[in-house]
Parts: C-alpha cells; sequence; structure tokens
C-alpha cells in the first residue's frame, strides 16, 4: 500500500508536505479514496514550525486567542502556534501573553472531557481549535460541545487538511484542502461506491495512523 504514496506540498509553503495513498479506507464517520498521512508534518519538528508559521497568519493581527486545544496529535505544532502567536509584531494581539496547549480526554463513555486541574485553562478563555483532519465535522463538532461545555469561546478552528469550509459560522483556516488532492471524495458508509463494487477496504483509518485489513 505504501509503494502507491504521492508527496503532495502545501500550496503556502513548499516546505510543508503530506504524503496521500490512493485506495479505499474507512474511518469512525466515513469511508474515504485516500489516507492522508501527516506523520512527518505532526511529529517533524522543521515541518510543524513552518505549519505553525503558516497557521498563525491567520490570527496574529486579528484574534486574541488564549488557549490552543489541540486534537489528532497536533501537541508539537500547537506549541510552535503559541510560540509563533507570542512574538512580537506591530500590530500583534497576543504578543507576550501566556497560551495554554492543552489536549482533551476521553472518559469511559467516550465522552470529550477535560480534567479539573485543566478546566481552568478553558473557563473563560478565547479558545482555538487545533486538528489534523476534518472530513464531516463531526470531530469539531463534538470539540466545541466540549469547549462551550467548560465555559470556552473558540474563536477560531485551524486544520492542517479540511474538506469543510466553515463549521458552526467558523471559517475553518487549513493548510490542505481536497483542491490539493486529485478526485478526493468521502462519503457516509451506505453510500460508498467502492462498497457498492465490493472492492475491499485497504485499512481503517484515524489520527493516529492506519491498520491494514
Amino acid at each position: 500500500m505504501e509503494s502507491r504514496s504521492i508527496k503532495i506540498a502545501s500550496k503556502q509553503n513548499s516546505r510543508i508536505t503530506i504524503r496521500i495513498i490512493p485506495g479505499h479506507f474507512a474511518t469512525n464517520h466515513s469511508h474515504i479514496n485516500y489516507y492522508i498521512d501527516m506523520t512527518s508534518l505532526k511529529h517533524r519538528v522543521g515541518m510543524a514550525s513552518s505549519a505553525a508559521r503558516e497557521l498563525s497568519n491567520e490570527y496574529t493581527n486579528t484574534t486574541m486567542i488564549e488557549t490552543i486545544v489541540c486534537m489528532d496529535g497536533c501537541e508539537v505544532i500547537g506549541g510552535f502556534l503559541a510560540d509563533e502567536l507570542r512574538r512580537n509584531g506591530i500590530q500583534s494581539l497576543n504578543e507576550g501573553r501566556e497560551i495554554n496547549v492543552i489536549t482533551p480526554e476521553y472518559n469511559g463513555t467516550g465522552q470529550m472531557i477535560f480534567r479539573d486541574n485543566i478546566q481552568p485553562m478553558v473557563w473563560g478563555k478565547k479558545v482555538l481549535l487545533l486538528l489534523a483532519s476534518a472530513t464531516t465535522g463531526k470531530t469539531i463538532n463534538r470539540a466545541l460541545e466540549c469547549i462551550r461545555y467548560y465555559n470556552g469561546e473558540v474563536v477560531g478552528i485551524a486544520a492542517l487538511f479540511s474538506a469543510i469550509q466553515e463549521r458552526n459560522g467558523i471559517p475553518i483556516n487549513m493548510l490542505f484542502t481536497p483542491d490539493d488532492l486529485p478526485d478526493y471524495s468521502t462519503f457516509p458508509a451506505e453510500q460508498c461506491p467502492q462498497c457498492k463494487k465490493n472492492q475491499k477496504i485497504d485499512a481503517i483509518v484515524n489520527s493516529f495512523g492506519y491498520s491494514k485489513i
């Protein structure tokens, strides 16, 4: 499967890359025709730093951010993003401010929660939600519901890849879009054309990676 991988560079910064593998893949919410491998982007310092710099441009002079909530293993990028937002700038709204970088937890029933010691970093704070990918928006919906439950105000959503432009009236700031992936498509499982053709699923995928079937 890996032999089919294709390297894609961001139109914003050619040093930021992902790899895509064409095939038939199942997520928790949908079936997709590409697995998007963001391993290097999320975990290599140089690329993560470049990604954070590009994402920060949307907020530096326009949006006050007090907490970054990281999903899908985006903590490295989240740390660099906080640092970028705090840098000196003529019109920077976050210059020198302390910015929290946190990750939600899941309880035994699968609900997204923040522990008591983390809750003060959400309560009454202006929050930026950072995630790796958004295909259907269901993960974003769960995260927004959780943040609002703890009285956080979501002021921005950033994604490394997103197939949707906005959620709940909040524009999604993204590095890669479906236009970067030739013929990218996502379907509910019951509507998947590959399933209807009896094409086997190559792998189960989530934010941690993939498991071949």
